[in-house]
């Protein structure tokens, strides 16, 4: 009897032991799948993947012959207007990629029945989360990169030489992407049913693209306007990559005269924690073990 019982008790701690490696590895896995199934639907291949990028396009050829942004009174220096849109660009692309993408589908999800019917199954709710936050990592670096390669080549944007621009570019990056996808999850339940999420959803988040610095100077905006903007992350997001991106010269124009990077990140920290409350709150996987 007493092997017995130790060869269960080694059963069990293996079984224990192997759980959280079959999560991640089922997660890997739907992190392939999702992603697939993202780059079939072209209406959201577009509308998140691609829509930066043309507006990026659209903006530097339309606005060109306004001449470079930033220029001093000879008429020296300045930034050409691509240089001056990307960083907005790739912050707008970091929102659609997080919140309205994740926002809309999981949303779709629940109302067409998916989620009821992975919750019937062995599927762990890690390895379903897994799926969902590396589909968007993987698309929205994809998007980055082909926004940076079309401003450098397409356009002549000189990109930053320095690591200490990089460095800052990737932290804000990660702590954008994460706390957008955390917020487009928390989010989801906003609409009613699957029919109604892109009505419910993308309209907000395209009025708060206008007051956040993306396709209008921030400095432009009166400043009530822009104390309701310094709420979302949205504004702290482009403000850091404004940060990474643009000449040191163009800190002048923000809030308080600086780029404030320790205002980016508390801010985006204050979201991500927030958004992983809401997340815990709300998002229900209708299994009772969940």
């Amino acid at each position: 009897m007493s092997a017995q019982t130790d060869a269960r008790a080694a059963a069990g701690r293996s079984g224990t032991a192997f759980g959280p490696l079959r999560a991640l590895r089922l997660g890997a896995a739907r992190i392939v799948y999702e992603t697939r199934l993202y780059f079939r639907a072209g209406d959201t291949v577009f509308f998140t993947f691609l829509f930066p990028v043309v507006l990026l396009g659209i903006f530097s050829v339309a606005f060109d012959g306004l001449g470079n942004v930033g220029t001093n009174a000879d008429g020296s220096g300045g930034i050409s207007q691509a240089a001056y849109y990307l960083p907005g660009m790739i912050a707008a692309g970091i929102l659609l990629s997080g919140v309205q993408n994740l926002g809309v589908d999981i949303a779709v999800e629940r109302g067409d029945g998916t989620l009821k019917r992975l919750a019937g199954t062995p599927l762990p709710v890690l390895s379903y989360f897994i799926g969902k936050m590396g589909q968007v990592l993987v698309t929205s670096a994809a998007q980055v990169v082909l926004l940076l390669l079309l401003a450098r080549f397409a356009f002549g944007v000189q990109l930053p030489a320095d690591p200490q621009h990089w460095i800052t570019f990737l932290w804000v990056y990660l702590l954008g992407i994460v706390t957008a996808a955390v917020l487009g999850i928390a989010i989801s339940r906003l609409p009613r049913s699957g029919k109604s999420a892109s009505a419910v959803i993308i309209p907000p988040l395209l009025i708060l693209q206008f007051i956040s610095g993306v396709y209008l100077s921030f400095a432009l905006m009166p400043e009530w306007l822009q104390n309701i903007a310094s709420v979302f992350p949205l504004k702290w997001i482009a403000q850091g990559m404004r940060a990474a991106l643009l000449p040191e010269s163009f800190a002048s124009a923000e809030q308080g005269g600086d780029w404030n990077l320790v205002g980016v990140a508390t801010a985006l920290g204050i979201w991500l924690v927030a958004g992983l409350i809401l997340c815990r709150v709300t998002f229900r996987w209708i299994r009772k073990d969940s």
